[in-house]
This record gives C-alpha cells, structure tokens and sequence, in this order.
C-alpha cells in the first residue's frame, strides 16, 4: 500500500474494552481504513477533540464512561463525524437512547462484521439527510417500555423503533394476534413529536361496518336514524397527536377510500355536514393480516397501503424468538409482583419446558399463563413440573383440539379458508387460490425450519424431507428471509 493511498483511507476510532472484539474489528477493517483502536473513553476524547477521526464505533458500557452519555459530548465539538454505538445490552431502552443521543446507528451484540461494514459504509458514502430531533431528553426507563426481548429478529425491530421515534411518518404494524401491536404504537406516540397530544386508537374488527365512518369523521346531529345528537369523530379527538387503527384489514373499502382523502387532502367531512373540517394527526395502523393478499383479492386499496406503508414495523410471533420468553417470563413476574399478586421464582427447567409450546397466542398468552402459575403454584419457585401441569390443561381445550378432528392442522386451515371465503360475501377470491395457498403455507414452513435450524440449510432440508438444491431454489422462488448462522462477534 502506497503512501498516498494510506493517506487518502478515512480513519475510523474504535472504542471497545473488550480485546477480542478489537482484534477482530481490526483483522477486518484494517485493509480499507486506518483505524486507531483503544479501550477508554478519555482516550478517545482525546483524538476526538483533537480534530482526528472520520467515523467511531463506540461501545456503551466502557470501563470509564457510558459511551451513550458521551455522544452529544463529542457531537457538540464535532458535530459531522457519525458515531455507531454497539451494545451488549439489547434493549429497546438502549436503541432508541443512543438514536436520541445523536448516533447514526446502533448494533446489538453480537453483530456481524457483513453488517458493519454495511454500515460504515452507508455512513460514509450516503447524502446527509436532516432528522427531526426528539424534544425529550429523558427517556423513560425500560419499565414504561414494555417490549422485552434480546432476540436478532427482535434487535431489528428495535432499531426500527428508534429511528422511527423522532419522525412524523405513517408506519404500519405487522403481526400476528398477542405480538404488542399497540404497545408499539404507544412507544411510538410517548416518545414521538407528537406526545403531548392525544392518542386515540380505534379496532377496525370489533365496530358494525356502517358505524366506522361516524366514528371516525364523526356525524352532526340527525344525519341518519340514531343520531340523536352531534359526536365528533376520531379524528377530531385525535388532533394534534396521534390515530391508531387498528386490524386496518378490517376496513370496509368504501371506508378506506374516504381515509386515503383524508390522507391527501388533511380534511374530512363530518357525515351530515357541509363543513369541510382540517386535520393535523399521525396515523399508525396495524393488523395481523396479509395486506398483500388482502390487495389481490379486491378487499383492500393499493393505493391506501402504499399511503401507509412508508416504514413498515414487524413484529415476530414468540414461536420464532423462543430464546427471549425468559426474559419475558422475568418481566412478567417482577410486574405481577408489583401489581399485588404473590413473589415467585421460576427454575431454569421450566423455563426450557415454557420454549417447547408453541404459544399460538404470543407473548399476551405468556403473559396470561404466567398469572396463572403465580395464582395456582403454591411453592415459592414454579418448576418444570408446574409448568408441564399447566400446558397439558391448555392443550386439552377444545380452543386448541377440535372435538371432530385430532389433527388441529387441518382444523385449523379449514376455519381458515371458511373465514376467507365468508370475507368476500357474494363474490369469489381471484383466481388461483389453490397455488396460492400452498406458496402462503410452504412459505412460514420452510422459513421456520430455517430459523429453528439457526438458518442450517442441511438441516433445514433434512427437517422438511427437501433435497437441499430443492430448498434452495424454494428460498429464492419464495424470497425467504431468515436469520443466517452468519459469523458473530
């Protein structure tokens, strides 16, 4: 290497006390930057107030600094360079700290180095985009922030999160019944610009289809049989915060047509009224639905969910991130604690006899059935033996088995293509439905074993009884994500 190519490397700071992750940082990255690595804080205070460094990739936890509180430290004198924080801790709480402190990015431990290099990347070659600034400077701690979970699948969600807290965008959560669709739609309006507005949520499948255009724009007094008075409307009550609609699937399509108006012209009008009213809200929506194949069959507007879908949110059902129920179940054991109900412990073993049932319910079952061994179990520590009690009386409910059928599979699928067809009323799905129903159930299939296989293809294939140039053709024809046994640091 040249001396001018030498000169011309940006030259990126490490601060990281621990050596094996220095050491392999540096193997990585020394060939296409220069790099000075050290484990302090005031040593990297140092070079940073001395005008050196392009790019820092800062630990949080240092042995004589909290590397969060020293971002707006060392944004303050030098207000370019872009910090990456990495941590340990991988919490919501931490992610959307170090976002609101002024880093540019956050990575949990551990991280990939495919995807640092991504990211270093991205900081230095991407146009500088302006963010609005959160106006809180406390956050609150991670008992208001009821998101819990270390999990890769969960880290991505946090990060999401965080970057999402400071802007006004629309955004769509997606995820299956129990996952905590709204509880990110309140972290998102607690700590958003909006927080000192209402927030008002409305469920678009527990109203009447003919009520939900009066319960959001509202209705003057007389404007159709029942009306015996003026109401304002969502939106109105929502003003200057934040609506959430919730199983937005759910919505009637002549009710999804006024909302896209609504959406582009920031006005509505009430029904029976002549006054065009202005409206200044947020909208977060969720549903458990596939909105794509809610599109192809006619039942939802494209346009609509192109309006809505700026930054979509997923959240992973709990039968895909199994190594985050214990710290889960610990949560939600100190938060019974506090609300009254008895102190308990829970074993190592139970916890391992909690990951092997498949919690069709998400994380509110877990919830749910952690309140019923705090109530049932008498000792002071629940073990494998109270837990495996308790399953076997959940799965002999007939909410689980069908009384016609022991395969709960089929069962299952059957009530599901009967809810689907009662959906379209007096027109059929599109069509194609049978090849399209098969890709829908190969996809999770094959996408589940992946992930239960810690993305091992070989495994994955003999799992399925797939040839393995079979498995992967069906990956690409499927375009699978799944978490890759990556190399981690």
């Amino acid at each position: 290497m040249s001396i001018i190519n030498q000169k011309n490397k940006k030259l990126i700071l490490i601060a990281e006390d621990d050596i094996s992750i220095r050491t392999v940082l540096s193997s990585d990255l020394e060939q296409k930057f220069n790099l000075k690595l050290t484990d302090s804080a005031s040593q990297l205070w140092e070079w940073v107030s001395n005008g050196v460094g392009d790019l820092i990739i800062l630990d949080v936890v240092m042995p004589d600094a909290n590397g969060i509180e020293l971002i707006p430290k060392i944004k303050e004198i030098r207000p370019e360079i872009k910090i990456i924080i990495i941590s340990a801790q991988n919490t919501l709480l931490t992610a959307m700290q170090a976002i609101e402190k002024g880093a540019y990015e956050y990575l949990s431990k551990p991280f990939s180095l495919n995807e640092m290099n991504k990211v270093i990347n991205r900081a230095f070659y991407e146009k500088k985009i302006n963010k609005k600034k959160i106006n809180d400077k406390d956050i609150k701690n991670e008992i208001d922030l009821p998101i819990i979970g270390r999990s890769a699948l969960m880290q991505q969600t946090y990060k999401t999160i965080a970057k999402l807290v400071g802007t006004d965008l629309e955004v769509i959560i997606i995820g299956e019944s129990g996952t905590g669709k709204e509880l990110i739609a309140r972290i998102l309006h607690d700590h958003g610009l909006r927080k000192n507005g209402p927030f008002v949520a409305i469920n678009m499948a527990a109203l009447p289809k003919d009520l939900i255009e009066s319960e959001l724009f509202g209705h003057e007094k007389g404007a159709f049989t029942g009306a015996n008075s003026k109401k304002s409307g969502k939106f109105e009550q929502a003003e200057n915060g934040t609506l959430f609609l919730d199983e937005i699937g759910d919505m009637p399509y002549d009710a999804q047509t006024k909302l896209l108006r609504v959406l582009q012209e920031k006005e509505f009008t009430p029904i029976g009224s002549n006054e065009k009213l202005k409206t200044n809200v947020r909208i977060i929506a969720a549903t458990h639905q596939d909105l794509g194949t809610l599109i192809k069959d006619g039942i939802f507007r494209e346009d609509l969910f192109y309006r809505l879908n700026v930054i979509p949110v997923n959240l992973p059902p709990l039968r895909l991130r199994l190594d985050d129920i214990k710290d889960l179940t610990n949560h939600f054991l100190i938060k019974c604690s506090k609300e009254g109900l008895n102190k308990k412990d829970i074993s190592d073993e139970a916890i391992l006899e909690l990951k092997k049932y498949h919690w069709p319910g998400n994380v509110r079952e877990l919830e749910n059935f952690i309140r019923r061994l705090i109530v049932l179990v008498s000792s002071n520590t629940i073990s494998k033996g109270d837990v495996e009690k308790n399953l076997q009386i959940i799965n002999s409910f007939d909410y689980y088995k069908s009384p016609i059928s022991q395969n709960s599979l089929s069962v299952s699928v059957e009530n599901h293509l009967n809810n689907f067809f009662k959906s379209h009323k007096d027109k059929l799905p599109s069509d194609g439905l049978y090849s399209r129903i098969l890709s829908e159930i190969e996809r999770p299939l094959i996408s589940i074993c992946l992930n239960a296989t810690k993305g091992n293809q070989i495994k994955a294939s003999k799992l399925l009884g797939l040839n393995r140039n079979t498995l992967r053709k069906k990956i690409k024809e499927l375009q699978i994500k799944y978490l890759k046994n990556d190399t981690k640091y």
